[in-house]
């Protein structure tokens, strides 16, 4: 292609079939938006229903999800993957290990590289304009996609779509994930350290063969799951608590918190 001749447009359709994004992708196919390319990057950690969900969101609309994973899986950057460590107290780990709120490697190696990987390919040959599930009322969100890629749009965003009509459009249209957002606000990676401590005592009792995953792979890391709290941890908390209110206690104050720390002496130990 010459420098002066003009690349053909394309247009992307980045679906991690949330709520959000279907939202997104169902209502622009309604209005009869141009969809060249749905991309879908798998991380391997979704829960089961997701995958269930995209599946009939190809059967109902048509239209074929592109998708795109990483050249190493979750495991192998969590346990294996060799690590410049600064912190003498860290050298001859390996391994990323659980992610935290200032360092989501698995958003950036799982999601963002992959993703890019292919955006480029497709760059040398079109014009992209990538569209992205953003709501109306995820201002953080909003700000950072809109200065540091000119070539999006954020269609939920001009539609005034916020999180909660999203769900609700979603429904509508005989959407409802397997239940999962009856459990859950988000349904992301299952495996996610940054989840609230009601979202993770939902996995724990609904999800025990999640859990035992997740049991298992926090004993074979450095870094607990949680700061101060383990995966065994947790679940001794979360079964005292079901213990302590099946006794008409309540949880919380000062006896609560006092029993649970002889509870908690010798776990991990």
């Amino acid at each position: 292609m010459s420098m002066n001749e003009q690349k053909p447009m394309l247009h992307v359709v980045s679906c991690s079939f949330g709520k959000d994004s279907t939202a997104m992708l169902l209502k622009m196919l309604e209005l009869g938006m141009q969809v060249d390319v749905v991309l879908f990057c798998d991380t391997g950690l979704e829960f089961s229903q997701l995958y269930e969900h995209m599946h009939k969101v190809e059967e109902n609309t048509g239209i074929r999800v592109t998708t795109v994973k990483s050249e190493y899986s979750y495991e192998y950057l969590m346990f294996d993957k060799p690590i410049k460590r600064k912190k003498p107290e860290l050298q001859g780990k390996t391994g990323f290990s659980w992610a935290g709120p200032l360092m989501r490697w698995c958003t950036n190696l799982l999601k963002t590289v992959p993703r890019e990987k292919y955006l480029r390919e497709l760059k040398k040959k079109y014009d992209v304009i990538e569209y992205i599930g953003i709501a109306a009322d995820e201002t953080e969100r909003i700000t950072h996609k809109c200065n540091s890629r000119p070539n999006v749009r954020l269609p939920l965003v001009e539609w005034g779509m916020t999180e909660a009509d999203c769900l609700a459009y979603c429904k509508e249209r005989g959407y409802d994930w397997g239940g999962l957002y009856e459990k859950f606000g988000r349904v992301s990676c299952w495996c996610c350290p940054l989840q609230p401590l009601s979202e993770l005592r939902i996995l724990y009792y609904d999800f025990p063969d999640l859990w035992k995953q997740l049991r298992e792979w926090d004993d074979k890391t450095w870094r607990t799951f949680k700061p101060g709290w383990s995966v065994r941890q947790l679940e001794v908390r979360f079964d005292f608590e079901k213990e302590w209110q099946n006794c008409g206690k309540q949880l919380g104050n000062k006896e609560f918190r006092k029993e649970l720390k002889k509870r908690l002496e010798g776990v991990n130990e």
